[in-house]
């Protein structure tokens, strides 16, 4: 079984959870997802089957997109609500109306300081050990991607004040911490109260499938939740005849005769999925050698 299914993982479960609850029922071991959501947090999970395991490293660094809901003048000690609430502050009419620009500064790229709740390694040790311990280390700050900010809604009638945005970001982004950032260039604190995924690796919210489903399906003899191998990648498809296919099989350089999508420059890396009249047969990246290009697989899936 290979493939993937777009998940729409509910509020409650880790993404590990997820993946126990996929192997129970569809009797199969070999299953991963593409990017952790947090329990209390909903939404897209990519999950791979069988040989998709071995793509799950094309699918992680691409853009996620999330619907947020930040709370003003709360801070907690995991920048979310799931945590201790270590502050609780008082929300001038000046800041609520400093909101909407204050969010727009962090369109583009900026710094994050990983949570202490989180899954990032410091020597040695996730960073969620050393908290469940009371330990706080320094973290070094990273840089991240905010392409797209854009404010849908603001409650600010009466606490507690919130406001709606989606955003757009790159791997590695923590939305808490974003929330908890713009809280602290408000002055009054932040954190974030609710978070959906809306897209993940290309999947998208409005095509994904709960898990209900998924068990109705499954139990009629149905499998139109699973994608295929094809099509879910965004690298530009070569179509190989049987004698290419064998010579890709072996790890071979095949030359590229044609395609219909547009290539890099020679000098700029490209991954490209070579398939055939069966499917996808490997990854292979484009290479420039004696002014021709050539394919040579880097992961063959036959």
């Amino acid at each position: 079984m290979d493939g993937f299914i777009n998940v729409l993982k509910p509020v409650g479960m880790t993404s590990h959870d997820v993946v126990a609850w996929l192997r129970r029922l569809l009797n199969y071991r070999k299953i991963g997802h593409a990017g952790t959501l947090d329990p209390n947090a909903a939404g897209v999970l990519p999950i791979a089957l069988g040989k998709g395991t071995r793509l799950l490293e094309y699918l992680l660094n691409n853009t996620k997109r999330y619907r947020c809901e930040i709370i003003l003048g709360i801070e907690t000690t995991t920048q979310d609500l799931d945590g201790e609430i270590v502050a609780r502050k008082t929300v001038t009419k000046e800041q609520l109306e400093q909101f909407p620009a204050i969010l727009g500064e962090f369109r583009g790229e900026i710094e994050q300081i990983p949570p202490m709740v989180s899954a990032v390694r410091v020597q040695g040790k996730r960073l969620y050990e050393l908290a469940r311990q009371g330990v706080s280390v320094e973290r070094t700050p990273r840089r991240v991607v905010i392409s797209e900010l854009q404010l849908l809604e603001t409650c600010f009638d009466r606490p507690p004040y919130t406001a709606l945005f989606d955003v757009e970001c790159s791997k590695g982004t923590y939305i808490r911490t974003l929330c908890y950032d713009v809280g602290i260039r408000l002055g009054c604190g932040a954190s974030l109260s609710r978070l959906l995924r809306t897209k993940s690796a290309g999947f998208r919210l409005s095509d994904a499938w709960t898990l209900e489903k998924i068990k109705a399906n499954w139990e009629a003899g149905k499998r139109d939740f699973l994608h295929s191998l094809t099509g879910v990648l965004s690298f530009p498809v070569v179509l190989v005849n049987e004698e290419q296919e064998q010579s890709v099989r072996q790890g071979k350089q095949i030359p590229l005769v044609e395609t219909d999508h547009d290539l890099a420059e020679p000098d700029v890396k490209q991954l490209i999925q070579i398939v055939d009249a069966k499917g996808l047969v490997a990854i292979a990246e484009l290479l420039w050698l004696k002014q021709q290009f050539f394919l040579q697989p880097r992961k063959v899936l036959r």
